[in-house]
């Protein structure tokens, strides 16, 4: 793999983290670089990813097929309504929504998991 067989996010950095552009590369862990403008981030991304695959390679560690690893971050639509009761469910909570909508989705994966196991042992029974 070369380092343009793999996906990127840039994005601008606030004056108070130094201005101009950070980039990173999801796939590999720890990959990142910056620049004033978006195409020196890129370029000093590129040359970021190269070393970071010549390191992996002179200790042994595995290097990530590209798209291979997940961000945790996905995009979801939902009605306004629901989206109106979320922001204030997580007002009640003192929690930002993300941190509301992730507690929700691991306590309906948690309870799913528990039935599966519950059913798989009344079947072995």
């Amino acid at each position: 793999m070369k380092p343009t067989d793999y996906s990127f996010e840039i994005r601008s950095l606030p004056k108070e983290e130094g201005g101009g552009y950070l980039i990173t590369f999801p796939d590999l862990p720890g990959c990142m670089a910056d620049g004033e403008t978006p195409e020196e981030a890129i370029k000093n991304g590129l040359d970021a990813a190269k070393s970071w695959m010549e390191t992996a390679k002179e200790f042994g560690d595995p290097i990530p097929q590209p798209g291979e690893s997940s961000s945790g971050k996905f995009l979801a639509r939902v009605p306004k309504s629901l989206h109106a009761r979320l922001i204030a469910r997580a007002k009640q909570e003192g929690v930002s929504m993300n941190a509301l909508v992730t507690a929700y989705l691991s306590e309906a994966l948690g309870k799913r998991e528990s039935r599966k196991r519950v059913g798989r042992r009344l079947q072995t029974t």
